[in-house]
């Protein structure tokens, strides 16, 4: 029960799905769940592109999908990702950039950074060989996008200890960015085979990049940055598979 309540807690934060707790979520234990909620994420986005598929052309198909999880997770990765852009990019301090972060409005960097993530998804899950490939290849980047934003939260320090990121990066252990790392990959494993393999690579590699990027520019992390490990390993997963699919390596 005390497992399944984590599974629940993790719902609720990532997504808007409309999940009532009788107590207070227990945060360190919805963390582990984060990449098979992502999984689950992915499989609705794929589920999505493949039944369109018989419908309208692949990009048709992909473009629905893709905003389909927008609405899904009420773009909480994507405001993430636009608000780090425009704190890294355009602060030339940390207390500047951190002051930025907590600025709700996005500005060019930031908007920018938010359209090619979702045109760089829309691309990708529209260049896949067939529905199948779309659903799978779907459901492996988001299991392996929410993993790397786990992994990232067990080998970074804070920037800030306010608010829902921090609460959460606070609950993460070194135990707990593993689990989430090969439980990502597990399940992108389960969808895609042996093609998984490679995304071990954009795990580590994002997480490696972002946390250097985060000490760099703000001494740490936040859950902004958490947001855009997400969106970044997202979007490399699916460039990665996509690439499989070209080369016919499907």
């Amino acid at each position: 029960m005390v497992r399944l309540t984590g599974l629940l807690a993790a719902i609720q934060f990532l997504t808007r799905i409309p999940i009532r707790l009788r107590r207070e979520p227990d945060v360190a234990a919805s963390v582990p769940w984060f990449p098979l909620v992502g999984a689950l994420i992915g499989a609705a986005v794929g589920g999505a592109a493949a039944g369109l598929w018989f419908l309208v052309s692949p990009v048709v198909a992909a473009s629905v999908a893709v905003m389909l999880g927008v609405l899904i997770t009420g773009a909480f990765h994507e405001d993430g990702l636009a608000d780090v852009a425009d704190a890294f990019a355009g602060g030339t301090t940390i207390e500047r950039r951190l002051e930025i972060l907590k600025d709700s409005r996005h500005g060019s960097y930031g908007v920018a950074a938010l359209c090619g993530s979702i045109v760089i998804r829309i691309v990708c899950l529209g260049s896949f060989p067939g529905p199948a490939a779309m659903c799978l290849a779907a459901i492996a980047a988001h299991a392996v996008g929410r993993g790397a934003a786990v992994g990232l939260m067990g080998v970074a320090p804070l920037a800030t200890h306010r608010g829902l990121g921090a609460d959460y990066g606070q609950a993460a252990t070194r135990g707990t960015a593993v689990v989430g790392v090969l439980l990502g990959l597990g399940l992108a494993a389960i969808a895609v085979g042996w093609r998984a393999a490679p995304l071990a690579a954009v795990v580590v590699g994002t997480v490696v990049a972002i946390r250097w990027l985060s000490l760099r520019k703000i001494g740490g992390i936040s859950g902004d940055v958490l947001g855009t490990c997400e969106q970044v390993a997202e979007c490399l997963a699916f460039v990665v598979l996509s690439s499989l699919a070209l080369h016919n390596v499907w």
